[in-house]
């Protein structure tokens, strides 16, 4: 099976910086694509990252250009987001997905979904 696993949230300071990562299995990892996302109680889930298949293929959303950094290492299985600059609007569960790439964009549409990490910025 699929899987998809994140870690690294919790509770920080505004400011603060968090690192989260994202473990892949059941898939052939270099030839997937991977997306962040949040989500806040009452709102939509948004988009906050993708990267391709390398690490020189990457977006972010307006909210967090700038202050995240996502990158992936290809021999752990695992994508990781680096926050910086941390906001209590960034406050949301976080969760991981995969899917097929689709050359040239660097995001697509996911396939297979973590179950979230918690992230709590308080000012």
């Amino acid at each position: 099976e699929v899987q998809l696993v994140e870690s690294g949230g919790g509770l920080v300071q505004t400011g603060g910086s968090l690192r989260l990562s994202c473990v892949v299995s059941g898939l052939t990892f270099d030839d997937s694509a991977i997306g962040w996302f949040r989500q806040a109680p009452g709102k939509e889930r948004e988009g906050v990252s993708c990267i391709g298949t390398t690490n020189e293929m990457t977006y972010y959303t307006e909210p967090v250009r700038g202050r995240f950094t996502i990158s992936r290492d290809n021999e752990k299985n695992t994508v990781y987001l680096q926050m910086t600059g941390l906001e209590p609007e960034d406050t949301a569960v976080y969760y991981c997905a995969a899917g097929k790439p689709l050359p040239p964009r660097v995001c697509t549409f996911y396939d297979y979904w973590g179950q979230g990490t918690q992230v709590t910025v308080s000012s």
